[in-house]
């Protein structure tokens, strides 16, 4: 159930519900929207009866739930939730945020010299996975705690947020000191443990959608993290799989308008991993700025033909560059601002 208060309503009148829905032995969960808060309720085995909040001062409605996913409906946050990395913002609509980097963290000179060139351009998040899940066990896994060690020395260096892949529960510490943002990559969309491990945390996560996931599931995984008390959750569409052989996945766009719709959490698009062709990195990125996405994840390194995963679909920095021209006048047109 979801408890709506009214615009008006004081900060007593909410932790009065609040503290009713624990004496029922439930679980609150507020969400200050920008005109009024709204209060979800989990822990419940079955239907929750309204009667004990519509007489509480405060409260304008309870809404029944009926849908697997409570907290991540738009009915808790109209307006949509926007998320604040070390002054990134993403999410609202007005801005489309980039985030990009090399596939896997390699040495300190690549990291510095990635860096060095998103700052100048003002990209304010870059990735580079220390943890690397690869298909074949004989594929580079990544440097492991010496890359989580050259992430914080790039953060420090170059105050720009970071973003790495978190494997495990094992790994979930680690990661925490060495990045802004925790990364669940595709193949871990449904790694319960790790989402309630990381929904314990405060750090934004980053969750891509599986390899054959439907958008309900993809949102029942976020939910999991938003019933741990993590709010600050960001979707990612990655491309799934299909019988098509053109491209490494098919890049499923339609998923964004449709998450939007009904999910207040921004949703990113990951055009390098759905494509798996640098030369169509490009266009699917516009594709995406076009159909209303919060923002990209884009793969660049100095030199992808000799990068040790997922080369041929990283872009160069000159490619990167190209990239991020081309798609200021749409975003230009579209009223929205490259972040």
């Amino acid at each position: 159930m979801l408890v709506v208060m009214k615009s008006e309503a004081t900060e007593q009148q909410i932790e009065a519900v609040c503290a009713e829905i624990r004496k029922q032995g439930l679980v609150p969960h507020p969400m200050p929207g920008a005109g009024r808060t709204a209060i979800g309720i989990t822990g419940n085995a079955g239907p929750v009866n309204p009667l004990p909040y519509e007489s509480l001062g405060g409260v304008d409605q309870c809404i029944p739930v009926t849908k697997g996913y409570k907290l991540v409906k738009r009915e808790m946050k109209p307006e949509g939730t926007v998320l604040d990395i070390r002054g990134v913002k993403i999410g609202g609509g007005k801005t489309f945020t980039i985030i990009a980097g090399p596939c896997s963290v390699e040495s300190i000179e690549q990291m510095r010299t990635v860096a060095k060139f998103l700052k100048n351009l003002g990209v304010g998040i870059i990735r580079g996975g220390a943890f690397k899940p690869r298909t074949s066990p004989y594929s580079f896994q990544g440097l492991e705690q010496e890359g989580l060690g050259i992430l914080r020395q790039i953060r420090d260096e170059f105050k720009i947020a970071t973003i790495t892949e978190v494997m495990d529960t094992s790994t979930v510490e680690d990661v925490a000191k060495s990045a802004d943002i925790f990364q669940i990559g595709a193949r871990n969309m449904q790694n319960f443990s790790l989402l309630k491990r990381v929904g314990k945390e405060r750090q934004p996560v980053f969750l891509k959608r599986g390899m054959s996931a439907t958008m309900e599931e993809l949102l029942m995984a976020a939910e999991y993290v938003l019933a741990g008390g993590n709010y600050q959750v960001m979707l990612c569409e990655r491309g799934v799989r299909t019988f098509a052989d053109h491209a490494r996945n098919t890049l499923d766009l339609s998923v964004v308008p449709s998450v939007q719709k009904l999910c207040h959490l921004p949703i990113l698009v990951d055009p390098s991993h759905a494509i798996g062709r640098r030369e169509f990195v490009e266009p699917m990125a516009r594709a995406a700025l076009a159909c209303g996405a919060d923002g990209l994840m884009i793969e660049v390194t100095p030199d992808p033909d000799h990068a040790l995963s997922d080369g041929a679909q990283t872009l160069d920095i000159a490619g990167f560059e190209a990239l991020l021209k081309g798609l200021r006048p749409l975003a230009q047109a579209l009223g929205r601002t490259i972040n």
